[in-house]
């Protein structure tokens, strides 16, 4: 599939960070030693191996910066000025965003949407509200997949590329972020990003309201330590419900902008905090 990429950010040239350059190495080292003393190769083998699998941990803990640059606070600019970056992924959903949205409207606040490519071809009008409103829409993936850190460089590109196109072709304005699935990623990803001008974004603190149904829970979660700099995240999509049948963030929401106000923090969308 050829795709034409969307203009996002500005361009970097991929540069690896000390793991991966260390691991490239150590690939290198391996084949080296093969050639000269084949004997050698359950040194080699075990060696690459171990390398793997300490890159695959590293992909699964996704607020570490391991693999690439990761924002999983905000630039100490944003801290010092006492911003708060609320976002919410998943969507849009056409019976949870709506409601989100007036919430948002009534405290004044600004969050960033981390919509899913295909699910707001499904509900432009939805994605578009959501920038008509002063939020932002950033990159949460085409397809959402569940298996988004076992696709290779080519596959990674895709899943990026596709949601860039459908998110500037519904909004008019170009995402400037991506979160994977869960958070979750390979070492493909980090070049991908830097050769688009996308930041990769991650979080201070979930509440982990896909799973948990307790509001007052998921709640504790955002709000410990809250201060300026966190970056939050709750899901419009794929949101648990309460006991009462309630989406969590619905209960959730006017809490914690209720403790970010009172904090004497205010939120911002992520893309206003770039320096």
């Amino acid at each position: 599939m050829d795709l034409v990429r969307p203009e996002t950010g500005p361009k970097s040239r991929w540069r690896p960070r000390p793991l991966l350059a260390v691991s490239l190495l150590l690939h290198a080292a391996a084949v080296a030693t093969l050639l000269i003393q084949p004997d050698t190769w359950p040194f080699a083998v075990g060696a690459v191996a171990g390398n793997h699998l300490l890159l695959g941990v590293a992909g699964m803990l996704p607020r570490n910066s391991l693999l690439g640059p990761n924002w999983s606070r905000l630039p100490a600019s944003a801290a010092a000025r006492g911003e708060v970056a609320l976002t919410i992924d998943d969507g849009p959903d056409p019976s949870v965003t709506p409601q989100v949205l007036e919430i948002l409207d009534r405290y004044g606040a600004k969050a960033s949407f981390f919509c899913i490519g295909a699910k707001a071809l499904r509900y432009p009008a939805l994605c578009r509200e959501i920038v008509r409103r002063g939020h932002a829409v950033e990159n949460h993936g085409q397809s959402h997949s569940r298996y988004f850190a076992a696709f290779g460089p080519r596959r990674t590109a895709v899943e990026v590329d596709l949601a860039q196109q459908s998110l500037l072709a519904l909004t008019g304005e170009t995402p400037r972020f991506f979160r994977p699935t869960a958070g979750v990623r390979s070492v493909f990803l980090d070049p991908v990003l830097a050769r688009r001008g996308l930041h990769l974004a991650s979080w201070t603190r979930r509440g982990f309201d896909t799973r948990d149904r307790r509001a007052d829970a998921v709640f504790r979660r955002l709000a410990r330590n809250l201060e300026g700099g966190s970056i939050l995240m709750l899901h419009d999509g794929n949101a648990a419900r309460t006991a009462a049948g309630v989406p969590v963030i619905l209960e959730v929401l006017p809490r914690i902008l209720d403790a970010i106000r009172d904090a004497g923090l205010h939120t911002v969308t992520l893309r206003s905090a770039i320096p």
